[in-house]
Parts: C-alpha cells; structure tokens; sequence
C-alpha cells in the first residue's frame, strides 16, 4: 500500500484496437544503425516479396563517398562479380560495388502477443502485427563471383586439353526405366526439404514500389492505423475510460476511416458532407476496385440527380424529429422546402431566392442554406447551380436518367399540391434519341443562340462601339486590351455574353422563353465557364487562387505527378474541406491542367509503349521544372532524358547528369533527384506515376 501511494496515477490513456492492417502489417527489423541515419535517408532502388513464404528482398544504396568506404575494395568486388566487361546483366553497372541486397528471415512464427503502437491525442492506438521480419545482409553477390571463377578455370582447363581426336569415342550408356511411385513414396518426397527447398525456389518474386517515409501515399496508409471508433463511428474494443471523447467536426472525414465502414455508409457519409458531386467524382473517391454498378445502386438510396449530378436527398440532411436552427421549423417542411430548390435546378440552372422564398413560406436563413447546399450566388442573375451540366453522364446512364425522371415527376406533383403551383410547361424532345425530358441536343442550342444574336444585332453593334470608342481613351488601365474584331461566329458569342447581363425575369413564361437545357441561351452556345473552365482573365477568383495554392503546395512536396494522381490528391483535398467551399464550384481537368502549367509546371511527353495499359489521364505527366533549390537543373536533364526514354538504367541518368552538370556531381546529388522524380523497378528507373506493375 504504501508503494502505490508513493507511485500515484498520473495520466489514464484510452486504448483502442485498430483492424484496418490487422492482416497486413509487417514489422522489419534492419541492422543497426547509427541514430543519425535512418534507412528511409537511404536510397530504395528496389524491393520484392514472396507472399507465401512471407521473404522480402530489399536493395539499398551503400555511400561510396563515405570516409569509411574502400574504394579500392568495392571495385574489386565488382570486378570479380561481373568481370571486366560490363553489360545489362551486370550486378553493379558502375563498376562500383554500390549496393547492397538485404534478404528477411522470420524470427518468430507465433506474433499475436506483439502490436504496432501509435499514440494521438491522447489515444493510444494498437494494431495487431501479421509477421516480423528480420533483414539481414544477403551475400549471393560472393555466390556469383565463385561461379565466374569455376567458368574461368574451367575454360582454362578446356583450353589445355588436346584437340587431336577427330571425334569422341563410342561409349556404352545403359537406359533404365522408373518404377512407378506409390503413394507412400509420393508423400515422402512431397514432405522431403529437397522438394520444399524447390518449390520456395519455383515462387515467384513480386516486385513492390517503395514509398519514403514523407511520401502522401505513406501519410494515406498511416491513417490506417488509427481505429476508427475512436471519433464515434462504431464501438471499439479495450477502451477503459468511459468518459465522452471529443468527436471531429462533421465536415473533416478521414478517408482511411472511412474506406472501412459498408459502402452504403460510405456514399452517405460522403455525400452528406459535400451536398453535391458528379458520379466520377464519387468513384475516385471510393477507390478503383468499387463496383460502378453498386455505386449506382447506393446513391440513388441517398441522393437525386439533378443535371446529371448528384445532390443529396432532404430527409439524409433533415432527418426526422430534427428541426431548423434559425426558425424552428420541423423537418418535414425543411424537406420539402430544399426538394422545391432541388426541383426548380432539375428545370433549370438558375434559382432567385425571393422566389423560393415566396413560394415555401420559410424563412430567408433557411433559403439560403437550401441554396447554399448545391448553388453559387450570381450578382443581378440570382443563384446558379454550383456544377456543370454532366452530360456524359446522362449519356452513359439513360435508364437511370429515366428512373430519376419519373420520381421527380411524382415529387413535382406532390410539391404542385402543397403549394399551389401552377404546372409549367416542360420543353418537347424533338425525337425519341435527344436524351430525357427537358434536354435540347447541342446543335440546337448553338442554333438558337445565333438566332437570338442576330436579333440582337444592332443594340449589341452600337455597343460594340462604344467599347472602340473607350479605346481611344487614354486613361486605359496597364495591361488592359480590347480586342478590335469584325463581328463573326465568335463574337457574336461574346455579343451573347454581353446579352446576359439583362436584367433577369423571373416569370415562368419568360424564364422558359430564354432558356435551352435550363441554361441562359448565351452560355448554351458553349461559352467556357459552362463546361467549369473560368472565362479569361478570372486568373484572380477566390476558386483559381484557392487552386493555384493546392497544386503549388502539391508540387513543392512530390515534384512529378500523373493527372490521375493529382486528380486523386485533389479528390482527398476536397473531402477535407467544409461544405460550401470555392473549390466546390466545379473544377474541370482543363482548368486543372492549365493551373498546373500556370504554377511553373511542364508536361513531360514520356513515350510510354503502344501496349501499355495507363489510362489517358495516367499518360499525362507534369513535373515542377523550377523549385528554387539547387537540384533545379539536375531535375530537368533527367526530365530531359524521360522525353524520349520511358525506362532507363541508373547508369544512363548517371553518364547524362556527369556530362550536363559536371564531373563534380556527387552521389547523393544523384540519389537525391531519383528520390524526387522517379521510382526503381525490376532494376530500371521510371518517372513516378509512370510504372505499370
């Protein structure tokens, strides 16, 4: 007793099992070190695995131009591996015994007594470990040298012999016939180590990519880690304090929390959080291994397509017995306030609020958060829809279209009993093969367009001039530039712009006569910020700033990207953020390719093979061609070389480098720009993104 009042409890920690990697973690256990360098500062050329024999190969970099390396003795190492003539098969290509292969034992069959701890805030969390793994130095590298020297002696030996005899002598050999095996001796030489030997032997290696320490990929499966109970998700195990534990914001999802809940969960977490998404959208964010056609299944359960993307249905956001904060009005009239908005977007792609207003009864804060939920405010033009007609698709869908139209045919009915409204007319499809109920096809919209410039054709001149006449004005703003054009096709587009900033009439009769597709007729002409691309000289929106930022801050950190890779950064970035945000407004690859050129970026054309199997987006390379370091000009040359090579050797990059920059170019200048750019497999270097396994 007096012990423990002398020891008293200073803190109690939670302990919560992680399961997420139960099945997949591995520890490795390296040789010692000195603590001023851990293996992840060492170069990973490349790294292999047997799964059923749970045997990692990893090949490391060694310093040469460390003080306590023997040159003298790694050259002679080589030399007696390779011989003097060094081809591709050679094990070290600079002539240089400059790294080293480290093969795992295991060192413990029973692991259910060991865990990987990682404490956070105050959490300490465990996951059980699947395997322990020792690595220690593998020396086939002497193995190799010994059967150069047998080949060379034996060539000696052939060599000395006479060559006199015109042919060999005839020799007596005897053929003997096996018996056949019983099932006794089968199973011993089944169970035999030869045999067990042979079949480790016959495995085959799977080659892996090796991610660094810093690496987004490394920082994505850390979050695994972490057991998802802990932020309320579900119930976990050893927790011993029962008190409340602080719950994230509603807004912030964890997507490696996430990826371990049912897919119904998921689509409506991820729904209920970001309102309004395409269905591409959603597929990056679930992983390329999901089903489409269960995706499809889940969101319509969660969510109503409303020009071909999906905003999430009322009651998720309202559910029963729920009220609204600003009026205390009851969910039931919330739902059918926000089912009106939605609604009025599925005829059309611009919403005034008085008019919803007008029509509900609400109050105007809980307009504004149904508006806010799927639509960005317009100065004098009211509330437009906050994404891109997604025709693509309603191309691709037409049966689910199809569906989606007939329950919002029965919403609108219902929505036309409680308030009263007079039933408008929707558009004809002008034949069975023009897409769903209420869609004018392409031509037809560009047609209309030009009709209404053409009546347009004086007051839009007279305008016209009067901008040429502000050109001769000498007060003109630096940097400032009209364009003096006949008018054409595609001024008369720009004329339709222009046309657009009239005022707004909200009538239904007016609303209808000046829209296409639910589209002003001038943006339904194919103006860019229809298609989510922001009309020029917009480079200074809150949206291009805010994404200027994320695709900077991207580069700075991986400095080679695939579009698929950033698009898949991006999707993650995006889920991070609140409901609302800019970003949300509808970012096309476009305007994300243009914003990555703008940052200081470069696409790097890597000729990939006419067999490879990289998608389009996977075959867009980008690289950051200046970051202001001094590995600046050592990055381009390599970026250089894969312009026209879509793998090469290390000793390749290494000859380039030496003759671009110098002969002063040290090792970990090399190992360094490898680090940064590309990734080791097989024995050949690739740019990141590029490998395909």
């Amino acid at each position: 007793m007096a012990n423990e009042e002398d020891d008293p409890v200073v803190q109690e920690i939670d302990v919560y099992l992680a399961k997420s990697l139960a099945e997949k973690l591995y520890l490795f256990q390296y040789p010692v070190r000195p603590a001023s360098m851990t293996y992840d500062d060492i170069p990973h050329l490349s790294a292999k695995i047997k799964p059923k024999q749970q045997k990692v190969e990893l090949e490391m970099a060694i310093d040469t131009l460390n003080p306590n390396y023997c040159r003298s003795k790694g050259e002679q190492i080589a030399l007696n591996v390779d011989g003097a003539c060094a081809d591709e098969t050679s094990t070290y290509s600079s002539k240089l015994m400059d790294k080293q292969t480290f093969c795992s034992s295991q060192t413990t069959s029973n692991t259910s007594r060991y865990a990987a701890a990682l404490y956070r805030q105050g959490e300490l969390h465990l996951t059980p470990l699947h395997g322990i793994l020792q690595l220690r130095p593998s020396f086939s590298y002497l193995d190799k040298a010994d059967a150069k020297h047998r080949e060379r002696e034996a060539a000696n030996e052939a060599g000395d012999s006479s060559q006199d005899e015109a042919e060999d002598d005839v020799k007596q050999i005897t053929v003997r016939f096996s018996r056949p095996e019983s099932e006794q001796a089968r199973q011993r030489r089944v169970q035999s180590y030869e045999f067990l030997q042979k079949k480790h032997a016959e495995e085959p290696w799977v080659h892996l990519h090796y991610y660094g320490l810093r690496d987004s990929r490394s920082e994505h499966e850390r979050q695994y880690l972490l057991c998802p109970g802990s932020s309320g998700v579900e119930n976990t195990e050893l927790v011993k304090s029962p008190r409340d534990k602080p719950v994230a914001p509603s807004n912030v999802l964890s997507m490696a929390q996430l990826r371990t809940l049912p897919l119904a969960d998921q689509i409506k977490i991820l729904m209920k959080n970001v309102k309004v998404m395409p269905f591409a959208n959603l597929m990056s964010l679930l992983g390329p291994s999901i089903d489409s056609v269960a995706v499809l299944r889940g969101i319509q359960k969660v969510a109503m397509l409303v020009q071909g993307n999906w905003v999430v249905k009322s009651d998720i956001l309202y559910p029963k017995d729920s009220s609204s904060p600003h009026s205390g009005v009851p969910a039931e009239v919330l739902c059918r306030g926000r089912d009106f908005v939605m609604w009025k977007f599925t005829q059309s792609r611009w919403v005034v609020r008085k008019e919803v207003a007008t029509v509900t009864k609400l109050c105007a804060e809980d307009v504004k958060d149904f508006l806010e939920h799927m639509a960005v405010v317009r100065i004098n033009k009211g509330w437009e829809f906050i994404l891109p007609y997604d025709g693509e698709f309603i191309k691709k869908h037409p049966d689910v279209v199809q569906r989606q139209h007939m329950l919002w045919t029965g919403i609108q009915a219902k929505l036309e009993k409680v308030y009263n409204l007079v039933k408008e007319t929707m558009p004809k499809k002008p034949d069975a093969q023009s897409g769903p109920a209420g869609l004018v096809c392409g031509d037809q919209r560009i047609q209309v367009a030009k009709t209404k410039a053409q009546q347009n054709h004086a007051l839009l001149e007279r305008e016209l001039q009067r901008r040429k006449e502000q050109l001769r004005v000498p007060a003109v703003p630096p940097g400032v530039r009209i364009k003096e054009e006949p008018v054409s096709e595609e001024g008369e587009e720009d004329e339709e712009q222009e046309a657009e900033e009239e005022p707004m009439d909200t009538s239904p009769s007016g609303l209808h006569s000046k829209l296409a597709n639910g589209l002003p007729l001038g943006r339904a002409a194919g103006t860019d910020s229809f298609n989510g691309h922001p009309p020029q000289g917009c480079a200074s929106t809150p949206v291009a700033r805010e994404l200027k930022a994320f695709v900077e801050a991207t580069f700075q950190r991986q400095f080679v990207l695939t579009l698929s890779e950033l698009k898949r950064l991006f999707n993650l970035h995006l889920a991070s953020l609140p409901p609302g945000h800019t970003l949300f407004s509808g970012i096309s690859d476009r305007m994300l390719q243009d914003t990555v050129l703008a940052a200081g970026c470069k696409q790097i054309l890597v000729p990939f093979p006419p067999q490879t199997a990289a998608s389009p987006d996977e075959q867009k390379v980008f690289a950051l061609w200046e970051s202001g370091d001094m590995s600046d000009q050592h990055r381009q040359v390599l970026l250089e070389i894969f312009s026209k090579n879509y793998r090469v050797r290390r000793n390749m990059i290494q000859s380039r480098l030496t003759q671009e920059c110098g002969e002063d170019l040290s090792k970990q200048e090399v190992d360094k720009v490898l680090k940064d750019c590309c990734v080791s497999y097989g024995g050949m270097w690739y740019l990141k993104g590029t490998v395909q396994s």
